[in-house]
């Protein structure tokens, strides 16, 4: 009788780990290579700086990337690794690359305008900055794109079969099912949403594997008791009150959809008055669109969609925006949600400047900031803020939703894994801080007896 012939696996975790952003593990099996999500580092410079050095395995002998959602510390850095030699399919559900289809030009226009704008004021430390990557560059990207529904087994090149599961947390967002013949199988959580969600179905529990790859974004913390439509009734009818403007720095995939949810029911019960309310981001417009297009993939009925994102005035373009921010100073009271969710850059830093020097506005983040960031040093107390090579002085309030977070905190990941059939050989624990890393596995090793460690940045295992 001829005995089977294992073949095991290699991980090696080239992002997400120590950190939150920059999510990329590579599988290696054979002659295959399948990279599960190409994430942008962002935050601290000495992680940013990685996003320029060359990647740490050859692109061209990548057979795959698999993309668990579109937030750009998990695709972002995709136009660059097809600019370096990738040549195999980029998978991931319809509402990912659709999404993506919306992200990935609106990241390159802004890194090229970012250089642009550094090499005309002079305050990039190169003679001549460049873009990190083009639209000509993203363009390539579409051409790979493969995308793949839910729960149906499907095969890769290089031997690789893949299931996905909803994972909540933005629209297309998937766990992740990993296997080979003759080999291990290993479950990548992706970034998973809460339950209970107002837009999005609860995570989906992972299927059996041997290994499981899980985020820990909130590992050491728990989402306040606090409903988020009472804690946003209060900022906005105190700062309407006192005849202010909130600026809302928002992701413009998924948290700006939610908080315009929020911001819809608290009209519709008369809880709010009707201050004009203004999306001052293009992707995020074009991204709301596609809700309509993808009912499958969230809770609201069909009929609700134009209602619920239709009663904010969409600014489309910088001239536009320019205008509203003469119409703040001006008239005061409104609303603007504006991009980026973490104030790394985009149109909402012209928004914070705007607002800045007046106490009776508020700045207020509706998401996780990742060390580093503006968005984390004003949550900190920091009032003196950097902003187009310039400092600025913030008199302004500024305040964080805590419990608008589109992330589970550490009891839902715990329970998310609890419902796995039967325990894994080990558990990994990424995408989190260092202390929420370590807290989230010593609560895996003690509430659930898991084996879990948290991996360093560019560990190699074999499973």
């Amino acid at each position: 009788m001829r005995r089977a012939i294992f073949t095991p696996m290699n991980l090696t975790f080239l992002g997400a780990a120590g950190t939150v952003t920059g999510s990329r593990h590579l599988l290696q099996h054979g002659r295959g290579s399948l990279l599960i999500d190409c994430g942008l580092f962002q935050g601290l410079k000495n992680l940013r700086l990685r996003n320029w050095a060359p990647f740490p395995y050859p692109p061209e002998k990548i057979s795959a990337v698999l993309l668990t959602h579109a937030h750009l510390d998990h695709s972002g850095y995709l136009p660059k690794l097809v600019r370096e030699g990738f040549p195999g399919p980029v998978i991931g559900t319809p509402a990912t690359l659709d999404l993506l289809r919306i992200l990935l030009p609106d990241s390159a226009k802004f890194m090229e305008q970012e250089a642009e704008f550094a090499k005309r004021r002079g305050y990039s430390k190169h003679k001549n900055p460049k873009a990190l990557y083009t639209a000509r560059d993203v363009e390539k990207c579409f051409r790979r794109f493969a995308p793949h529904g839910w729960e149906t087994a499907f095969r890769l090149p290089g031997g690789f079969e893949v299931s996905l599961r909803r994972a909540g947390h933005i629209l297309g967002a998937a766990s992740a099912r990993v296997s080979v013949k003759g080999g291990p199988s290993i479950v990548f959580s992706g970034d998973l949403g809460r339950r209970g969600d107002p837009l999005l179905p609860d995570p989906q529990p992972p299927a059996a594997a041997d290994y499981v790859v899980i985020e820990s974004t909130y590992g050491n913390r728990e989402h306040p008791a606090e409903d988020a439509l009472d804690a946003l009734e209060k900022h906005i009818n105190t700062v309407h009150a006192r005849g202010g403007t909130i600026v809302m720095p928002s992701f413009a995939v998924g948290r700006m959809q939610n908080l315009l949810w929020y911001i819809h029911e608290l009209r519709r019960q008369k809880r709010i008055p009707e201050i004009p309310v203004f999306v001052d981001s293009p992707m995020a417009s074009s991204a709301t669109e596609l809700y309509e297009n993808h009912a499958a993939d969230h809770c609201l009925p069909a009929a609700d969609c134009a209602g619920v994102f239709s009663f904010a005035r969409y600014v489309a373009d910088r001239e536009e925006s320019e205008r509203l921010q003469k119409r703040t100073a001006r008239d005061g009271s409104a609303i603007i949600l504006s991009a980026s969710g973490m104030a790394t850059g985009g149109r909402v830093l012209h928004h914070i400047r705007n607002v800045a020097g007046d106490a009776r506005n508020l700045v207020l983040f509706a998401g996780y900031q990742a060390a580093g960031t503006r968005g984390a040093d004003l949550v900190a107390g920091q009032r003196r803020l950097k902003m187009h090579g310039e400092y600025v002085d913030i008199l302004c309030e500024v305040a964080q939703l805590e419990n608008a977070s589109a992330h589970a905190d550490a009891t839902g990941l715990i329970a998310w894994l609890k419902g796995i059939p039967k325990p894994p050989r080990k558990v990994f624990v990424v995408h989190g801080e260092p202390t929420a890393a370590d807290a989230l596995r010593r609560r895996i090793r003690e509430e659930l007896g898991f084996n879990a460690e948290v991996p360093e940045h560019g560990e190699k295992v074999e499973l």
